[in-house]
């Protein structure tokens, strides 16, 4: 049952950000006119036929994502430090991450089986700015605020050494997979696990911002600090690059989905 909602939960997440990614791809070449986001591949879903089973059917792989970090976290992950306190507590800050997830494209799916347009949740930017805000109005809300964005900087960081040092294939049944699905495997988790590092870092960044100087429009979601990318030397092509990455990694968890070691 717990192997069923984590390939469950992995299929779902890849759909989210190979949606999220050819969004990003899009706004990169000046097209597009949904956020790069959360919201905008669930809006993107939810117009297709049967959408609303889809978007219901994302919604139960997420919390199956969510329930087995749960069983890690209470039992033990695969693995010889499977048992260890630092495997348990990462376990559990995923369940809570992927609950939240779960949370918010449930939510969205029942807006969109009301009102026929997907209304709940809104958008990143929005969401990251209304909780920024309430955070810092906090007794120490500003510290509250920049130790979140160190941290998010951090597991930004941290994503993407693990995807470049390759530490994914520890979790993979290598043995059971082909050379070409390897090499699949190796091009889509190094490229796609350090363009969702780049993401996470950079929103932590700017989080950190917003609360050393204090303005909550400072922090942003995914879609604006996609669109951020723009304004660096590089222009679009860095979008267009980090948008790739994040296809890569939508292909990735349909592997993760498909060989990971349970």
């Amino acid at each position: 049952m717990a192997e069923g909602a984590a390939r469950a939960g992995f299929t779902a997440r890849g759909v989210i950000y190979l949606l999220v990614g050819m969004l990003a791809l899009q706004l990169a070449f000046g097209g597009g006119e949904r956020q790069a986001d959360q919201s905008g591949a669930l809006a993107e879903v939810s117009e297709q036929p049967f959408g609303a089973v889809l978007l219901w059917a994302l919604g139960v792989g997420l919390v199956g994502m969510a329930l087995w970090r749960l069983s890690e976290a209470c039992f033990g992950a695969a693995g010889p430090d499977g048992r260890s306190w630092k495997k348990r507590l990462s376990s559990a800050a995923r369940c809570l991450f992927y609950g939240f997830v779960a949370h918010s494209v449930l939510t969205f799916a029942a807006g969109a089986r009301g009102s026929g347009s997907g209304s709940g949740g809104g958008s990143s930017d929005g969401r990251s700015q209304d909780v920024t805000a309430r955070v810092l109005d906090l007794p120490g809300g500003q510290w509250v605020m920049g130790v979140a964005g160190v941290a998010v900087v951090c597991a930004g960081v941290w994503m993407g050494f693990a995807a470049v040092s390759r530490r994914y294939r520890k979790h993979l049944m290598l043995s059971q997979m082909s050379r070409r699905v390897r090499g699949l495997a190796d091009t889509a988790g190094v490229a796609g696990g350090a363009a969702r590092g780049l993401v996470f870092a950079a929103a932590g960044a700017f989080a950190l911002r917003a609360a050393v100087d204090y303005q909550p429009d400072k922090a942003k979601g995914v879609d604006d600090t996609l669109r951020s990318f723009t304004e660096t030397p590089m222009g679009p092509w860095l979008l267009a690059g980090v948008a790739v990455g994040l296809v890569l990694f939508g292909v990735f968890s349909f592997v993760m989905a498909r060989w990971r070691r349970l």
